[in-house]
């Protein structure tokens, strides 16, 4: 099945108007089906599955910007340090370590998100209010120290319940967007700019409640098979 390109084209110029970021997510489609939208300007794609996304790197133009979005886990971190723009579920500070150490092979800096648990579902990863608020006091007293120099902390991800009651799934991407907030008015965090929030069944709602980054799968490509 082909990218569907009207859609593509309707929701980039929406989100361009807006000054938000379209990260199309491309895990388990076709490199046929990626190139019809690099074609059409399309510069961030997102992928789940380190090994899909490896093979993908290779055949692909080199200016995409790759997005790992998916459960990250640290023995196969060394597998995209050397090329990944934005890894957007950083759920421990044993991942956030790795990342660390791998880029450092490589003399990059890769940039993350630290993924929040704000659905209700129990099996979506994350850190919780308190974990996150520790985590961010950690980050600045060991960068303070000259360590974990070769990553930058980019801003939040989270994703809402798997739910059709809006007023849920609003409530909770407006609970992550004051979590955003808060970590942007503190002083050195100048490059804490995304808010990765809203996949394509709720981007619109994420958007509404401040929300930079969307992740649209569905609506770009069709379903997965």
């Amino acid at each position: 099945m082909a990218a569907n390109t009207k859609a593509y084209l309707e929701i980039n110029e929406q989100l361009q108007s807006q000054q938000v970021t379209l990260v199309a997510v491309s895990k388990t489609k076709p490199v046929s089906d990626i190139l019809e939208l690099y074609d059409l300007g399309q510069r961030d794609f997102g992928e789940n599955y380190v090994q899909e996304l490896a093979e993908k790197q290779l055949l692909l133009p080199n200016d995409i910007r790759w997005h790992f979005i998916g459960h990250l886990q640290s023995n196969k971190v060394k597998y995209i340090a050397p090329f990944v723009h934005l890894i957007h579920g950083v759920d421990s500070y044993k991942l956030l370590l790795e990342i660390d150490r791998q880029a450092k092979k490589f003399d990059r800096t890769i940039h993350c998100l630290l993924q929040v648990h704000v659905a209700q579902e129990e099996t979506k990863f994350g850190f919780n209010e308190m974990e996150l608020m520790a985590a961010m006091e950690d980050i600045h007293k060991y960068k303070l120290l000259n360590q974990l120099q070769n990553i930058q902390i980019a801003g939040l991800m989270g994703m809402a319940s798997l739910t059709a009651d809006t007023e849920q799934v609003t409530k909770e991407f407006a609970y992550l967007k004051m979590l955003f907030d808060h970590f942007t008015a503190q002083p050195g965090n100048d490059q804490f700019r995304i808010l990765s929030m809203g996949m394509s069944s709720d981007y619109q709602l994420a958007i509404a409640e401040g929300s930079t980054l969307v992740r649209i799968g569905s609506l770009l490509f069709g379903s997965r098979q």
